[in-house]
């Protein structure tokens, strides 16, 4: 899953951004409305953390401009102003979900996964392929019925992997979804991460790859 953090206040937006990275998911940051708009044109998205006040193009505005687009975007807006009257407008603005501040850090994450379940080309809640069975709310994945230990990354690129099945992602694309707009792409990281899943996933192997395609979950062919 990929979300933008929209928020104005640096030291709020990086803390969330590392909390949201830990959660398996990848994280940009925009820290004004211009820089969001410039993002959301590059990028997308499955869900925009959305601070309603903020400078360069104001929240309102913003997601105003979100929700017209024809690519949309779920919008989870932030403000300090938590009265019912303020909720009513953020949501008449077009946003999906309202949460005031302070808030818990985990009941952000739920709604952010609630919101990227809600999107209209969303997947089932419960992925599978082969063998392969993930639950991204949980946080748990099996392989025919064994409990799989994964990393935060791991998780994360099984799921994206179950998300394409029976497609291809390329190295190129995983690393869109999986790590963030700073990942180097010259790096070998796709490539030492799909290893060791491929290891804890355990024979027969389950990912495939073709040279100049990608990776994909395949069903493990049978011995003739």
């Amino acid at each position: 899953m990929r979300v933008l953090v929209v928020e104005d206040a640096r030291s709020l937006a990086d803390v969330l951004a590392e909390g949201l990275g830990d959660q398996g998911m990848a994280v940009d940051v925009a820290y004004d409305g211009l820089e969001a708009a410039a993002k959301l044109d590059l990028n997308a998205y499955d869900v925009v953390v959305l601070d309603r006040d903020l400078p360069g193009i104001h929240g309102d505005t913003l997601c105003r401009m979100i929700t017209e687009r024809d690519d949309r975007v779920m919008v989870l807006m932030l403000t300090a102003a938590g009265s019912p009257g303020d909720r009513v407008i953020g949501l008449t603005l077009g946003a999906d979900d309202y949460l005031a501040k302070p808030f818990h850090f985990p009941e952000l994450v739920l709604r952010i996964r609630a919101l990227a379940r809600r999107q209209p080309a969303a997947r089932p809640r419960t992925l599978r392929a082969a063998d392969v069975t993930l639950d991204p709310l949980r946080r748990v994945a099996t392989r025919d019925g064994r409990h799989l230990e994964l990393s935060v990354k791991e998780f994360a690129l099984l799921e994206a992997l179950l998300r394409a099945a029976p497609g291809f992602l390329s190295a190129e694309d995983l690393l869109e979804q999986v790590w963030d707009e700073h990942a180097n792409p010259l790096t070998n990281t796709v490539t030492v991460t799909v290893g060791r899943l491929r290891r804890k996933l355990g024979d027969p192997p389950l990912i495939t790859t073709t040279p100049g395609v990608g990776y994909r979950i395949a069903a493990p062919e049978l011995p003739s």
